[in-house]
């Protein structure tokens, strides 16, 4: 069991691999994106849940809503356009001050084409929270990068029933372009853990139909964003229930720790993995993803024989020919990653009212 940071020079290179392979893919998209006019309306304002407002129109209040619903519960944010997508659906931005946190930073959201279905209008949706690698600031490469495929993934699953229809929040994960902070409250810097697990979730409540139990709350990343999510599932599994985690490191390694052993214990994912053993509960679950052309399956794999058991649930997709970057992840998710984490959580119901 680690009791310290370990010298492992690979996170820092893999991070660089992921950006770097994340604009390619965006500059080589350009002219499809162009002919579908993802960046049509760019900066245009942007509501969600027009639909859901008709609804409580005529049911009078937000209390008709179906069990386990927890209607938006404000204040409603200022969304702005950055993307539209082949089926209409699009990527909006907001920025978010952080009660709880103090930390500011963007936040880009994308609803799929279901979250405005009338027979859903009184029904909650699953919040996958999609987390980059690399730098993690300014910006989020899946919220910016439509053309890594997330949001079409989601969307083509949940078209042939092997996804749920999620709502994607994809904030920054770091307080600027120079450090990690391993989306912890490391002492003496800007609270990357309390705006992660606290002030992200609040800021989708207050904009959009969710669930008021763990099971519609759920991460996806990749990289640093990967142990970002499942490190969070295991330090608070009351409030979430899931995460897919590719290519991901296992233990903090940020510098800014300075040897602070006790805190840095606070969010290491081995440690939080026993204590959660211990506790008996309650369950959670891990999806790897782990491409072929990568290192790193080793260490998923010893996770999983050490710390799988009990009330943590681990699997791993490994992706044939996949390498350290989101269009492989993706890849992944289609094969089914997405599948799996839809099994675990909660999805909407459509109300027997509206046909």
């Amino acid at each position: 069991m680690t009791t310290g940071p370990r010298p492992r020079p690979r996170p820092r290179r893999r991070r660089l691999l992921l950006i770097g392979g994340a604009l390619a893919l965006a500059l080589a998209g350009g002219g499809a994106a162009y002919t579908f006019g993802l960046f049509s309306e760019i900066g245009d304002p942007v509501s969600f849940g027009k639909v859901q407002v008709q609804a409580q129109e005529k049911t009078a209040t937000a209390s008709e809503a179906l069990p386990e619903v927890l209607m938006p519960t404000g204040p409603a944010a200022s969304f702005v356009r950055t993307s539209r997508l082949p089926d209409g659906t699009q990527i909006a931005k907001a920025t978010l001050t952080g009660k709880k946190s103090g930390f500011t930073g963007d936040v880009w959201v994308w609803v799929p084409k279901e979250y405005d279905d009338p027979k859903y209008a009184r029904s909650g949706f699953p919040v996958l929270i999609s987390l980059p690698g690399g730098r993690g600031y300014p910006t989020n490469y899946w919220g910016t990068g439509p053309g890594l495929g997330l949001q079409q993934a989601v969307a083509d699953g949940a078209k042939s029933g092997k996804s749920l229809p999620f709502i994607l929040i994809m904030p920054v994960t770091n307080a600027d372009t120079k450090h990690h902070f391993d989306g912890s409250d490391i002492p003496g810097q800007p609270k990357m853990g309390t705006w992660m697990a606290d002030d992200v979730p609040d800021f989708a409540k207050a904009n959009f139909r969710t669930f008021s139990s763990r099971d519609g709350w759920a991460f996806m990343g990749s990289s640093a964003g990967g142990f970002n999510g499942f490190k969070q599932l295991l330090k608070y599994p009351d409030r979430f229930k899931a995460a897919i985690a590719s290519g991901t490191d296992i233990v903090p390694d940020s510098p800014l720790w300075n040897g602070n052993t006790q805190a840095m214990d606070e969010n290491n994912p081995e440690k939080l993995a026993a204590k959660l053993i211990d506790a008996g509960g309650p369950e959670v679950y891990i999806n790897f993803q782990i491409g072929t052309k990568e290192t790193g399956r080793e260490q998923a794999e010893k996770f999983m024989k050490e710390y799988g058991k009990g009330p943590v649930h681990t699997s791993l997709q490994v992706i044939q020919d996949g390498e350290h970057n989101g269009k492989s992840y993706v890849r992944g998710m289609r094969e089914g990653s997405l599948e799996w984490i839809s099994k675990v959580m909660k999805g909407p119901t459509p109300d027997p009212a509206v046909r």
